[in-house]
């Protein structure tokens, strides 16, 4: 049989990437309609924290 792994990885991937790019498609549609500057930096913070938090979970697992 063959090892689809490869093909499930990108599955994964490509349905990963269509999530973030859909999420922040509405959140620059919906966060400021008008000011699509406040609206990238205030996109830009909110990864920042996400990413943020994520690293200190992660430490405190490790």
């Amino acid at each position: 049989m063959a090892d689809l792994r490869p093909l499930t990885a990108m599955v994964i991937v490509t349905a990963v990437i269509a999530f973030w790019r859909g999420l922040w498609g509405l959140m620059d549609l919906y966060l400021f309609p008008n000011e699509p500057v406040v609206s990238y930096l205030f996109s830009i913070l909110i990864g920042l924290v996400i990413l943020g938090v994520t690293n200190y979970l992660v430490k405190e697992f490790i």
